[in-house]
């Protein structure tokens, strides 16, 4: 009669640890589902803050030019041609070196958020082959405590 009641006993405290298990794998997808979906709100704001900044940066530009534009017309500073068109040649040539950089800047950063992304993909599949595998290795001792508790019973 005791090995009935021991029985009963582990099947109802494997089922609550179960239970337990379950409330917790739950609670914690629920938190992952609650952070999915603020994601995409917090990644528009990022980019509005963004697009904010760049406007303000534009609009500073050519507040600044103008200015010195409007203060060089009314001193009436002499202007030398072959430097005026040096200096203009100087800011083209940087200017486009900077656009090239910029360029290559964002296809590095694109690259290595694409990289960060298949080595998540990578991480989940690992993940997935590591617990198949602790299952199968839980399940064979399993059934092996079994049978050599079967055969002391016996």
């Amino acid at each position: 009669m005791s090995e009935k009641r021991l029985s009963k006993d582990e099947g109802t405290t494997s089922t609550r640890t179960n239970e337990v298990i379950d409330t917790v794998r739950d609670n914690t997808l629920r938190i992952a589902e609650e952070v999915a979906k603020s994601q995409p709100r917090f990644a528009q704001a990022i980019s509005n803050l963004q697009l904010d900044y760049i406007q303000t940066v534009k609009n500073l530009i050519q507040t600044a030019f103008a200015n010195q534009k409007q203060v060089s017309s009314t001193v009436n500073i002499p202007q030398f041609p072959q430097l005026s068109e040096q200096v203009a040649n100087q800011s083209t040539e940087i200017t486009n070196n900077i656009i090239r950089s910029v360029g290559i800047f964002n296809q590095f950063g694109v690259n290595a958020l694409d990289a960060a992304r298949e080595n998540a993909k990578i991480y989940n599949t690992t993940v997935d082959a590591v617990t198949d595998f602790n299952n199968n290795v839980l399940k064979t001792w399993t059934s092996y405590w079994s049978a050599q508790q079967q055969f002391y019973r016996a």
